[in-house]
């Protein structure tokens, strides 16, 4: 459970962004949103070297 301490006369704003941010960083939603369904090992490797490809293509066009 995620905690966020209010300090006096702090704005709600900031706090609520405080939330935010720790949240993203925890990863929970990406869990979650990878439990939805299963994909198969081989599935994920395909998508991670495609990835990979192009990362490699965006950079050797950079440069």
């Amino acid at each position: 459970m995620l905690v966020i301490p209010v300090k006096d006369g702090e704005n709600i704003d900031r706090a609520l962004k405080r939330f935010k941010r720790k949240f993203l960083k925890t990863g929970t939603l990406k869990q979650l949103r990878s439990r939805k369904e299963y994909v198969k090992k081989s599935e994920k490797l395909r998508v991670r070297k495609q990835k990979a490809i192009y990362s490699q293509e965006v950079i050797r066009d950079s440069e």
